[in-house]
């Protein structure tokens, strides 16, 4: 069994030369299938995945140079988690509030926004990221607030994190906090919003892009989200909002777009649709709504333990993936109560359980279905599925490490326990019991991102 080497001995950039990762190898290629090897290897050569297979193999092919081994067969390895949906400012309110949509955002949401400026914002900003790391997340769709300086600092902290980060700032000029701005705040919140663009998409190596963020429609004018959207076909960028989440949040765009047939709609005539675009919550939609969202290419975030914690309602999973929407898994930090990934997909499975007690066609997820979700799936979504989400050769190293041992009820050192774990048993452990606590270590392009301090593995 190979032993973890020292942290000095860990590969720092992409360019470090050949490293291999040994562990029970898990993936989610297809939605509902798992592939696996037992005692398998990884070996990473300037940041891509080049071989794949059994370690005992790998570890014996003669090469030019030798291969640094990290880790054993005591761990599982899994693709680097991606969640498609959160908010930087809302981390420090997680868990808070016992409110709807709407009435949670006045009361919790935009006076913690209103601050996320000066020396708190950048003090917030800089501690996420790590947060993003020790879950396993490897690629994260991020909403800061309505301000420029805590959204360049967010910038600045995820480019010294090391992660995949698409983030933008909050656009808004409706009944809300961005009313503290000045009184041009559209022309401004585009002006800030493209200068943030040009300095940072495609930053960080490529690991940093922008994405155009007017939070909804409830929250913008006809001419915010055009100009989002002008704005970011002009510059190849995202574009990320919210739809349909809540009935009430329905009414109000229903009162405020009186032409428009429905919410969908409204993001149509304006331009924000496109196979770059990804909707949070998508909850309440018509069929047609759905078509749609298909034809423009566009992509969901589902939200399922934000979706529980506000009551917005439970996504007819069935119905979008059969409209051929693509969709992956977002925390929705702060209405979802954690940045943990495998909660979210539990939440998943669970929500649509909870379906299927009253809705006897509702499609109830397997561990494999959820794991495709948060890693391929999410990658699909925002058109990386060739870049990362699987192991593939040619694909980005972007890997989440697990502890799988520590998730059982009692540490069983000594016995056959772990040995007799197979794939789906691994999955659905880390989904109903993973965590940070079972985090060893997270990798994006071949670069470690994150170490627990000494693991102590069974």
């Amino acid at each position: 069994m190979t032993s973890d080497p020292a942290p000095s001995s860990r590969p720092s950039s992409p360019g470090s030369g050949l490293f291999g990762l040994r562990g029970f190898l898990i993936d989610a290629p297809e939605y509902g299938r798992l592939r696996s090897w037992s005692d398998g290897a990884l070996v990473i050569d300037d940041g891509l995945i080049a071989e794949i297979g059994d370690y005992e193999t790998l570890a014996r092919k003669p090469r030019p140079q030798p291969v640094r081994w990290l880790h054993s067969q005591r761990v599982a390895v899994f693709p680097g988690l991606i969640d498609l949906h959160a908010h930087v400012p809302q981390y420090p309110a997680v868990a808070r509030g016992t409110s709807e949509l709407l009435p949670w955002l006045r009361t919790q949401i935009f006076p913690l926004e209103r601050e996320f400026t000066g020396p708190k914002g950048r003090r917030e900003a800089g501690a996420f990221f790590p947060e993003l790391a020790k879950h396993g997340t490897t690629t994260a769709m991020l909403y800061t607030a309505v301000y420029e300086d805590s959204t360049e600092a967010a910038f600045h902290a995820a480019a010294k994190s090391g992660l995949r980060i698409i983030m933008g700032k909050m656009m808004m000029d409706v009944g809300s906090y961005g009313n503290l701005q000045p009184t041009k705040v559209v022309s401004i919140s585009l002006h800030e919003s493209e200068r943030l663009c040009k300095t940072w998409h495609g930053a960080g190596e490529g690991l940093i892009e922008y994405a155009f963020s007017p939070r909804f429609a409830v929250a913008c004018s006809e001419k915010l989200m055009r100009g989002a959207a002008e704005l970011a076909t002009k510059y190849g960028t995202y574009i990320q909002t919210h739809l349909a989440e809540n009935r009430e949040e329905i009414e109000k765009v229903r009162n405020q777009f009186t032409w428009a047939q429905d919410y969908t709609e409204v993001y149509e005539k304006f331009g924000l649709l496109g196979p770059r675009t990804v909707l949070g919550h998508c909850i309440h939609l018509s069929d047609r709504e759905r078509g749609a969202l298909a034809a423009a290419g566009a992509n969901v975030a589902h939200c399922p333990s934000a979706n529980l914690f506000l009551r917005s309602g439970i996504l007819p999973l069935e119905k979008v993936r059969a409209a051929g929407l693509r969709v992956g898994l977002g925390s929705d930090v702060a209405a979802g109560p954690e940045l943990n990934l495998w909660q979210v997909m539990r939440s998943a499975i669970e929500s649509q359980k909870a379906r299927s007690f009253y809705e006897p066609d509702a499609e109830v997820p397997s561990p494999a279905a959820a794991l495709h979700m948060a890693t391929q799936g999410s990658a699909d979504a925002l058109g990386k599925g060739k870049l990362i989400g699987s192991f593939e050769i040619g694909k980005e190293a972007d890997f989440t490490v697990v502890d799988y041992g520590s998730l059982l009820p009692y540490r069983q050192k000594g016995t056959k326990a772990t040995a007799d774990l197979a794939a789906e048993d691994i999955v659905s452990l880390c989904i109903y019991r993973g965590g940070p606590h079972a985090v060893v270590e997270t990798f994006v392009r071949g670069r470690s991102v994150y170490r627990a301090p000494e693991p102590e593995l069974f």
